[in-house]
């Protein structure tokens, strides 16, 4: 006995897993970062961040010092990157402890997030991601140092708003952001200005060899 309804078209499908994604990442919004907004009032959450993040891409790509930059490559990474979040959580960049699960953590949220979408999606999705993840391609390099400047730029503009940040020293800062210079000398020197701005003002605590 022939079926009475008729399968759905493939792009009905497709519909159904985009929109069920599309409601997937709403948490992003709840993830919480241990940076603050503008007013101090709260922390800002990921999909804040991931927001800004592509508006630099915009503006800054003309300082980047990598060759064959594709600016809309690089929107689209900073946009997902943190996707993963919604699983794993924001790790602390300065928690041992939580960097040593992270990836796994990470990689196991990308499977079955970006598994939501259609199966080309899904593909483009986690390559991207794992691109980013690796900083070895001109675009991914360009991200990564966006993503890195972002909450020193972030720290420094919103001041000593959490008591957790500010027990980390300003050589701590510049050892885990060095990177940023492998992507933009001008931008990792402007880094390093905003860093030095933030231990002045408290927001960082000077090493202990400085400042006795």
């Amino acid at each position: 006995m022939k079926a009475i309804h008729k399968k759905l078209p493939a792009s009905v499908k497709n519909l159904e897993k985009q929109m069920r994604f599309l409601a997937e990442i709403e948490k992003l919004k709840i993830i919480y970062r241990w940076n603050s907004v503008l007013n101090g009032t709260r922390r800002e959450n990921s999909a804040e961040h991931s927001w800004h993040l592509a508006v630099m891409a915009m503006l800054l790509q003309e300082h980047s010092d990598l060759k064959n930059i594709h600016v809309a490559r690089v929107m689209k990474m900073l946009l997902i990157h943190d996707i993963v979040e919604i699983d794993a959580g924001d790790t602390f960049l300065y928690s041992k402890k939580g960097n040593t699960v992270k990836a796994g953590k990470e990689s196991a949220a990308a499977q079955r997030i970006f598994g939501l979408l259609p199966t080309k999606q899904k593909k483009e999705f986690l390559g991207l991601w794992k691109e980013f993840e690796k900083r070895e391609t001109p675009d991914a390099l360009f991200a990564a140092a966006l993503d890195g400047l972002q909450p020193v730029m972030n720290r420094y503009l919103t001041g000593h708003k959490w008591n957790k940040l500010s027990k980390i020293t300003s050589s701590q800062v510049l050892e885990k952001k060095e990177y940023i210079g492998q992507a933009s000398r001008r931008l990792w020197e402007y880094t390093k200005d905003l860093i030095a701005l933030s231990e002045k003002a408290g927001y960082y605590t000077k090493p202990r060899n400085r400042g006795r």
